[in-house]
């Protein structure tokens, strides 16, 4: 369940980051790139700091 919710964030970041690109400024890339970072590191390490969050603000558990 955890899982489908650090995706589901994860995709909404940076969809919204990108339509912020688009209309606003594309200063907003570099919120994208910080998404993708995390994603990356996340698949390393088996560390993901939105699992951190969710489990000490909503008590979400695996």
């Amino acid at each position: 369940m955890k899982n489908r919710i650090v995706r589901g964030i994860a995709g909404s970041f940076i969809l919204i980051s990108l339509l912020l690109a688009i209309y606003v400024n594309q200063n907003w890339l570099w919120f994208t790139a910080f998404v993708g970072a995390n994603l990356l590191q996340s698949s390393l390490t088996k560390w993901c700091l939105m699992d951190d969050i969710l489990t000490k603000v909503f008590k979400i558990k695996d």
